[in-house]
């Protein structure tokens, strides 16, 4: 038996104690946690424009050859964009809930993603983290379903996962979940056609505009590409906050609150400045303990959460290609009280 699979157990065997909550986990952290800052948070949302701005006027000028980094940048600097919407989302970017809708619409706009769509599946995603059949974000695919479904959708989930496509999924759940307001519960709708209807309109103002200036090669370079980018990032961030071989996804009878928080969300690093233009969203653990935390104390938060349960956390990590490797390669399908197993094992068994 691994150090590591021993490691889980032990802390299973902690976390699973009906004693510790996570409210208690939360009372440890320092208030100042809590408190919104106007001036960092509205220096954020500048940031973000100067850094698209930036990357935009770089692409303009940009000979062919260095084309590729300027959509690089470009398209990291929307995903702060995504950010700033996320706080809005959470309500922890302004006081009132206006201007958290106001603002939350205005930056997630760019990216045609509708804001109170994308708001109301995430919330769901917090209150069911690692939760198997609930949890929204990205989660596993076990072999039961995984049988159940057609040669073709099973060949096509092979190829995601053994060619690492995993940086195209967020665009898959984007156009399939929140355009819908049927996917939504009838008190929802009538916010999700706003935030559809907000995105349409700006699609159908700019994209035009776009293509009648630049062409179709401007609507791809100064659009599609970044945009693309983005959605790197989006699924990337999305895999790895809560996807390693030894991170457990409960069934609803066994599932813990604490332990899908707490060592269910893993701390990835990423470049400095991928960090700095995201706004520090991959200090992912506080934001799961609590989504009242603004992203601009998350790493306070962190420091004091390594400090009084360390022992509890999963080992940290550094993004590189050899981590994604590592997660595709090992994490395919998922069965229920026993863990993540390749396609290999899959056929081997049956």
């Amino acid at each position: 038996m691994t150090t590591s699979i021993i490691r889980n157990q032990e802390i299973n065997n902690r976390l699973n104690n009906p004693e510790l909550r996570l409210k208690d986990i939360i009372k440890t952290l320092p208030k100042e946690c809590f408190q919104k800052n106007q001036r960092k948070a509205w220096t954020q949302a500048l940031l973000s424009v100067v850094m698209a701005g930036l990357g935009y006027w770089t692409i303009a000028v940009s000979p062919w050859f260095l084309l590729p980094i300027a959509w690089i940048f470009t398209g990291t600097a929307l995903t702060g964009f995504f950010v700033i919407g996320h706080d809005c989302g959470h309500r922890s970017f302004a006081k009132r809930r206006w201007v958290n809708d106001l603002v939350g619409h205005l930056y997630m706009m760019p990216l045609i993603y509708p804001f109170h769509s994308w708001r109301i599946k995430h919330n769901h995603h917090h209150k069911h983290t690692n939760k198997l059949d609930e949890d929204n974000a990205w989660h596993p695919i076990r072999p039961e379903v995984f049988s159940s479904w057609g040669k073709t959708r099973q060949s096509a989930f092979k190829l995601f996962m053994r060619q690492r496509l995993w940086w195209v999924g967020s665009i898959g759940h984007w156009a399939v979940v929140h355009f819908d307001a049927n996917n939504f519960k009838a008190k929802d709708r009538a916010d999700v056609k706003l935030s559809v209807a907000v995105v349409v309109l700006f699609a159908a103002v700019v994209f035009p505009t776009l293509i009648a200036t630049t062409g179709i090669w401007g609507f791809v370079k100064f659009w599609f590409v970044p945009w693309l980018v983005y959605h790197f990032w989006m699924s990337t961030f999305t895999i790895v906050h809560h996807t390693f071989a030894d991170v457990p996804f409960e069934a609803k009878n066994k599932w813990h609150e604490a332990m899908a928080q707490l060592y269910g969300t893993i701390h990835c690093d990423y470049p400095k400045w991928v960090e700095v233009l995201c706004h520090d969203i991959n200090v992912h653990v506080p934001h799961h303990l609590s989504t009242a935390i603004p992203s601009y104390n998350l790493r306070l938060a962190y420091s004091s959460i390594k400090e009084n349960w360390g022992d509890y956390l999963h080992d940290e990590f550094k993004f590189s290609w050899s981590l994604m490797k590592q997660i595709t390669d090992q994490c395919q399908l998922y069965k229920t009280d026993v863990g993540y197993k390749t396609f290999n094992e899959y056929y081997a068994g049956r």
